[in-house]
């Protein structure tokens, strides 16, 4: 069981956090007292006027203390680690409970003009996407938004089952993998947005052949000068007037430099962060296909791995923060002309790993989609993989225990459907029976289908449809279209689309809502005449029992198909199950009769 496993990790994430605090505290004890120590024994050392023993005093105070700052950060960083695995676990057992998951909801994917998303609750809140979402990063985000708003084609489709599936029995590496790429959560910067701005900037230009070659050999300059003062000739205030020069060199050009260190300023950290999440794609073994090609595509066309390019450069950026202190800054570019020196190395990196690095976001957002597939997966054992079929024209629907994925497992009645013997499905019901859900049940799992992922059934075969749904038409007080408008927008779209496109399925729900009721019925039988006469396949829910009789019409075509009530002693029950023919039983009078309100026959 997922959730056992989930708690598992809480518990143990819980007891190292413990332990890492103690530790954190007793380092931090440690370092105060060497301080504190360090100094009343420096001043003991200080008055025996022994200078060899203060200086190895002095440095070891200096060594132990490093020691321990080191120490503390390392203590520092696995304890941030194991407060995001365990807010990552924390997230899975919460989200089988119905809570919100911390990971982004696609509300900015919402558009109610798309072929299908809105109506199917693709993205937004108590979304599909936000059910499966588990990538952080905003490329991971819209990569797995984009897999759920188009259908991929069948070799796509079957290399992303296959990839998830491996990746689904590496549990804790992709839990590991969450975690390292968690603190992308919340992210103000988009890092891959800002690079390639920064690097593919013509303004960062800097410097000339003669700063290229004095700039390496500078120090060395100066180291020979100071053996040349202590063994041969003192030259001392040339060596000090050679350091005034580099210091104010680097003056005279810090408004340049500065437009190099402000632009990716305090993202060193960032870089080296993701660094850690791309050595643990390099390392691990993969037998998929998908997740091979992905792997070697992080590394240079000279088989570098790619975490040392993102190290190398989060450490540039790093020592070129140093600048920021004034005296430590100052002396660095007395020395080693420490400014130049860390913008040179930069753009000796841009030059080399530019067009890779950039490259290395869009695997890992890969990486990030196939991952949430992966939970989906391992959160729901019995869905299985769709049977994606070859032929759209040909081949048809068939589906056998199916439910819809954003229902609870407890309240879900699963349905068979096979469509082998018609083209259009006309479902007719009563009020509430399960028309409309059951149309977004094929609808939304085909959606998963069509992105790689297992879908809520025992069985799903489903040629790849162009699909188009017609379902939530509202007005739009923003445009001044009425619902009657809206409707008729929308239908004419998924017209033209059946039309054009011989691999179109539709899902219909109760059109022409908008109008008398004369009017909706003959203006439904003559859209679904059309679609039909367009060779259109697909499922049309509605209350006009009326239009059933389209099926005599079209006896290979079209086939009814109905939800139903049942009522015991007064109440109305639901079974929610798609059974064959029309419907005959309705119940709007009854729930008239419940709110207070007689319906005379």
């Amino acid at each position: 069981m997922m959730q056992d496993f989930y708690q598992n990790n809480v518990q143990k994430a819980k007891q190292e956090l413990a332990l890492l605090e103690k530790q954190i505290n007793r380092n931090s004890l440690f370092r105060l007292i060497v301080i504190i120590g360090g100094g009343a024994v420096l001043f003991k050392v200080f008055q025996t006027n022994n200078i060899g023993l203060l200086l190895l005093v002095v440095f070891t105070i200096v060594f132990v203390f490093a020691a321990l700052v080191r120490r503390q950060s390392r203590l520092e960083k696995k304890s941030d680690e194991t407060k995001a695995f365990l807010r990552v676990n924390e997230n899975e057992i919460q989200v089988a409970t119905g809570q919100p998951n911390i990971y982004l909801g696609g509300v900015e994917y919402l558009d109610g003009k798309h072929p299908y998303a809105s109506d199917l609750d693709v993205f937004g809140p108590h979304s599909l996407f936000e059910k499966i979402n588990r990538a952080a990063t905003t490329e991971g985000v819209g990569r797995l938004a984009n897999w759920l708003a188009s259908a991929s084609d069948k070799d796509t489709i079957l290399r992303r089952q296959e990839a998830s599936r491996e990746l689904a029995d590496k549990r804790t590496w992709t839990q590991m993998l969450q975690t390292k790429l968690l603190f992308n959560l919340g992210q103000k910067v988009n890092i891959k947005t800002f690079l390639q701005r920064y690097l593919q900037d013509e303004a960062f230009r800097f410097g000339n052949a003669f700063m290229r070659f004095y700039v390496p050999i500078a120090p060395f300059l100066l180291l020979a000068g100071v053996l040349f003062s202590l063994f041969v000739l003192p030259i001392w205030n040339i060596l000090l007037l050679l350091a005034i020069v580099h210091l104010l060199w680097t003056l005279f050009l810090a408004g340049k430099v500065s437009y190099f260190s402000s632009r990716i300023d305090k993202i060193g950290a960032t870089l080296i962060a993701y660094s850690d999440a791309i050595e643990m794609i390099e390392e691990e073994q993969f037998s998929a296909e998908l997740n091979q090609i992905l792997q070697e595509e992080l590394r240079t066309a000279d088989n570098q791995k790619l975490s040392r390019a993102f190290k190398s450069l989060g450490l540039l950026v790093d020592k070129l923060d140093a600048r920021n202190n004034i005296l430590i800054g100052a002396i660095l570019n007395m020395i080693f002309l420490w400014d130049f020196k860390q913008v040179i190395a930069i753009q000796k990196w841009k030059r080399s790993y530019e067009g890779n690095v950039l490259h290395t976001f869009d695997v890992i957002a890969d990486f990030e989609a196939l991952l949430s597939l992966a939970t989906l997966r391992n959160n729901h054992p019995t869905w299985c993989d769709p049977v994606i079929l070859d032929d759209p024209r040909e081949d048809r629907l068939q589906v056998r225990a199916v439910n819809h994925p954003l229902i609870p497992a407890g309240q879900a009645v699963e349905n068979d459907y096979s469509a082998a013997d018609h083209r259009v499905a006309l479902v007719t019901g009563s009020n509430m029976a399960g028309k409309s859900t059951f149309l977004r049940t094929i609808g939304v799992n085909a959606v998963l289908a069509y992105a790689g992922g297992v879908v809520c059934a025992d069985y799903f075969s489903v040629p790849i449809y162009r699909l188009v749904t017609y379902m939530r038409i509202k007005d739009d007080l923003n445009e001044s279209t009425s619902t009657f408008k809206a409707e008729l927008d929308r239908m004419k779209f998924i017209l033209g689309v059946v039309e054009l496109a011989t691999d179109s399925f539709f899902l219909i729900d109760e059109m022409l809502r908008g109008t008398n009721s004369v009017d909706k019925y003959l203006g439904s039988r003559a859209i679904i005449k059309k679609l039909v006469g367009m060779k259109g396949k697909g499922m049309v829910a509605t209350h006009d029992l009326q239009l059933s009789t389209l099926e005599e019409e079209y006896p290979e075509l079209i086939k009814n198909y109905h939800f139903d009530i049942q009522v015991q002693h007064g109440e109305m029950l639901f079974d929610y199950k798609l059974k064959h023919g029309k419907c005959t039983v309705f119940n709007a009078s009854m729930l008239l009769k419940g709110i207070g309100i007689e319906v005379s026959s």
